[in-house]
């Protein structure tokens, strides 16, 4: 009976791929361990008890009977491996950094400038960096810091525009850059950005990234997490 509540159980949690690629809500993480743990303990009772102890009553029963004791217990052991496998899956996507969404390019035109500094802060996150929200009033234009393994720290402008960028925003960029003394300055932003301005960019630690691109990053990085 307990084999086939935990298959039941198993069963839904691989029907529903998306409460296993996002985080499963909290409720639903401990009922599962709960399940498996008891299940866990009842089959290494079983195992001790059918192996170690070797009741008499066992060499009794007719070779029918044992045989489907044998394929019970290796239907247990496998069922336990795929509950196993699911909660460290879970334990794993729980700590795992937050992916943003894919959205169009009217999609990032509705999104608030700060929602958009937040969206371009989940995909720094996906990529690895450790975020730093510092876009508020008096932020001397910094609006995300982010800092690599290596421990260097850039610095990003968010730039939730309509019209193209050009070379002025940058040379504003490249001047926060020098102030905050950061390694690297990140431009985002959901528009387009001038040739002129990738030019003026050119030989200097400054990554300029226009909505395209951002749209781009976003999608590799959900191919990635489904792979």
């Amino acid at each position: 009976m307990l084999i086939m509540i935990a298959r039941a159980y198993f069963s839904q949690e691989l029907q529903d791929g998306t409460r296993l690629i996002t985080r499963t809500q909290p409720r639903k993480r401990r009922s599962l361990a709960a399940i498996t743990l008891l299940f866990s303990v009842v089959f290494f009772a079983w195992i001790v008890l059918h192996y170690l102890s070797q009741p008499v009553w066992l060499s009794t029963l007719p070779k029918s009977l044992l045989d489907m004791f044998y394929v019970g217990e290796l239907a247990a052991a496998l069922t336990l491996i795929g509950l196993w496998s699911v909660l460290i899956w879970q334990q794993r996507m729980r700590f795992a950094p937050n992916a943003a969404p894919i959205m169009s390019v009217d999609g990032l035109y509705a999104l608030s400038p700060r929602q958009f500094e937040h969206y371009v802060a989940d995909v720094f996150r996906a990529r690895g960096y450790k975020v730093t929200v510092r876009g508020r009033a008096g932020d001397l234009g910094v609006d995300l810091e982010v800092t690599a393994s290596p421990g260097k720290r850039a610095i990003v402008q968010c730039k939730r525009y309509r019209s193209r960028v050009g070379p002025e925003i940058v040379r504003e960029l490249y001047g926060t850059l020098l102030h905050e003394r950061a390694a690297h300055a990140f431009l985002v932003t959901s528009a387009e950005i001038s040739p002129s301005a990738h030019d003026w960019a050119r030989n200097k630690p400054l990554t300029l990234i226009d909505g395209a691109t951002l749209i781009a990053i976003t999608s590799d990085l959900a191919r990635k997490n489904g792979s």
